[in-house]
């Protein structure tokens, strides 16, 4: 079941669609990162100003170098010795949909965890977006039984792994992480 839910949502990205899926902080809606109709969908969805950026996600941070200009080295300690879920705001992004960057040429990214969220972005190649799956300014689920309605009813696929599970995750910790090593935390 795994791997037929994997390649059910791979599917979907593969044809622009949105996806709502478990990931290793909250549940989330995704799509192709370099797809600009897709993402502007989940902007609609939300009912999000376009202005607030959303993160990507990358399933090894082998990648990073792939969607920001000047990856400063001090990114891979962060993310190997990271104890809790870690967002990555760094300048200089590329790759992406231009829809997803910053004003300031900055992108949030994540290195994924859940083996599900690992196998379905290894298999697509590409970069997927992690929003929170809720409705702009309302809270984040903590489960899945807690999404509202409207998202449900939203998105292009609904991922049939943990549904059921009622351990509590928390969203990541964000870290603004300059090239010249210069950093701070957005949220702990």
């Amino acid at each position: 079941m795994f791997n037929d839910e994997v390649l059910n949502a791979l599917k979907v990205l593969k044809d622009g669609g949105t996806i709502l899926y478990p990931t290793d902080t909250i549940w989330g809606i995704g799509c192709d990162a370099t797809n600009t109709d897709a993402v502007k969908k989940i902007y609609q969805l939300k009912q999000r100003d376009e202005a607030k950026s959303m993160i990507i996600l990358l399933d090894t941070e082998n990648k990073l170098e792939s969607y920001v200009t000047d990856v400063n080295p001090l990114a891979y300690d962060l993310i190997a010795y990271a104890e809790n879920p870690l967002t990555l705001v760094m300048p200089g992004a590329k790759n992406i949909s231009p829809v997803l960057i910053s004003a300031d040429g900055s992108i949030g990214i994540r290195i994924a965890q859940h083996p599900f969220c690992q196998q379905l972005i290894q298999r697509f190649r590409k970069p997927i977006v992690s929003t929170s799956a809720n409705i702009s300014g309302k809270p984040s689920p903590q489960y899945f039984s807690q999404i509202d309605e409207a998202i449900l009813q939203g998105v292009d696929y609904i991922v049939d792994i943990d549904q059921h599970s009622k351990e509590i995750k928390t969203p990541s910790t964000i870290m603004r992480l300059e090239p010249n090593g210069k950093f701070e935390f957005i949220r702990r």
